[in-house]
């Protein structure tokens, strides 16, 4: 409350509370209604502010970006950048995230989840990769197993979605894989799609999206990859070849298409009945196979020189063990790729192996008979061959 003949010095007080003496003034008044207003002291990082943040974007490390603005004049210490990245990465975590439904055969998503190491009975090692579609309206996915994820598999698991949908959705979102973009998109800027997948997505008759870099919850209907990884993870040691574990992974597509979505509160297949008349039609078979030319099957090869089809057995030469190969069947040959460019052909047969001569002559001479001359070695191969012929 104010006294008769008492005034209080206004500027002292200011420079006691760092503010403004008009702002003392009014609350002596009972003008102000506001907080008290402080002086902010400036940052040496205040011009700088807007170019961080597009390089977060990017992404780009926060040394990478200190760097470069010291370069266009800034002077503080490294340490205040760090504050600042870090807070502002923290600020982009915690922005909610709204859940947007799409209406009925509008829009599918897109996940890998990479490098998953399972072992057989036998103690060998895969590393394998799932790949996932969801389509936005059903919650129906699509898995399939890979070893790799070259933009030739990529291609093949999408037809193969499409395939198994009956039909291709309108919009795609992707991450910013770069079997997708040359260019990832950010805040400030929009993804550049590589011409190749670009021209595969107008052939297969479906717009790509993209997340913008630190918001891969922009796709948040696949968020529940890493479970159906779980779900996986418990048939380690259970299985014996790959086709046995590709197996395991069509039959986990099934039952995940049974369950009820939580989303939905529906099972996935169900709910797909109302969506599938809304996709728009698969392209003709001949667009279809120019893609799938070269990518049908991959195997890696294994120690033996050897690669599984159909539980049977085929070789390749020896230096191609540990490498993916791709497979591919025609009028009942068996051809074997390496980076597109053909390595072996066996016709398929009922034996269990099948090695070819030369492919077993190059693996014994490259190891317990590498000190034999050419003429013991062949006689070796001969017989062994005969053995595998009569198993």
């Amino acid at each position: 409350m104010k006294k008769d003949n008492i005034k209080p010095n206004f500027s002292e007080m200011a420079r006691i509370y760092n503010c403004d003496y008009r702002t003392i003034k009014k609350y002596y008044e009972g003008e102000y209604q506001g907080a008290i207003e402080r002086k902010k002291k400036p940052s040496k990082l205040d011009p700088y502010r807007e170019i961080i943040k597009e390089k977060l974007e990017i992404p780009c490390s926060y040394q990478a970006i200190y760097y470069y603005i010291v370069k266009k004049g800034y002077r503080g210490k490294y340490t205040i950048l760090r504050e600042f990245c870090n807070q502002y990465k923290a600020e982009k975590t915690k922005e909610s995230t709204i859940r947007f439904e799409t209406s009925p055969g509008l829009q599918a998503q897109v996940d890998w989840k990479e490098n998953m190491k399972l072992y057989s009975k036998h103690g060998e090692e895969f590393v394998i990769n799932i790949f996932l579609t969801l389509l936005g309206y059903s919650r129906l996915k699509y898995i399939e197993l890979t070893l790799d994820k070259s933009q030739d598999t990529l291609e093949k698991c999408l037809i193969n979605s499409f395939k198994y949908y009956g039909g291709v959705p309108e919009e795609i979102i992707f991450d910013n894989m770069k079997t997708v973009v040359d260019h990832s998109r950010s805040n400030y800027n929009e993804a550049v799609i590589n011409g190749s997948f670009y021209q595969f997505s107008k052939d297969m008759g479906f717009k790509v999206w993209t997340c913008r870099a630190f918001r891969p919850e922009t796709k948040g209907k696949v968020e529940n990859l890493a479970k159906i990884m779980e779900r996986l993870r418990v048939f380690n040691n259970e299985f014996s070849t790959i086709e046995e574990l590709e197996k395991i992974v069509k039959q986990l597509n099934i039952d995940l298409n049974n369950e009820i979505s939580q989303a939905t509160n529906e099972k996935p297949f169900e709910r797909f009945k109302k969506e599938k008349k809304y996709l728009r039609s698969l392209p003709n078979n001949d667009v279809i196979n120019g893609y799938l030319n070269l990518t049908d099957l991959t195997r890696i090869v294994s120690k033996e020189s050897l690669i599984t089809y159909n539980n049977r057995k085929y070789s390749v030469n020896p230096k191609y063990i540990g490498k993916v190969v791709s497979l591919t069947i025609t009028n009942n040959i068996l051809y074997i790729y390496f980076n597109k460019e053909l390595i072996n052909k066996h016709e398929i047969t009922n034996k269990k192996i099948n090695y070819a001569e030369q492919d077993y002559i190059d693996i014994i001479k490259s190891s317990v008979m590498r000190y034999s001359s050419d003429e013991e070695i062949t006689k070796i191969a001969k017989k062994n061959l005969k053995l595998y012929d009569d198993l």
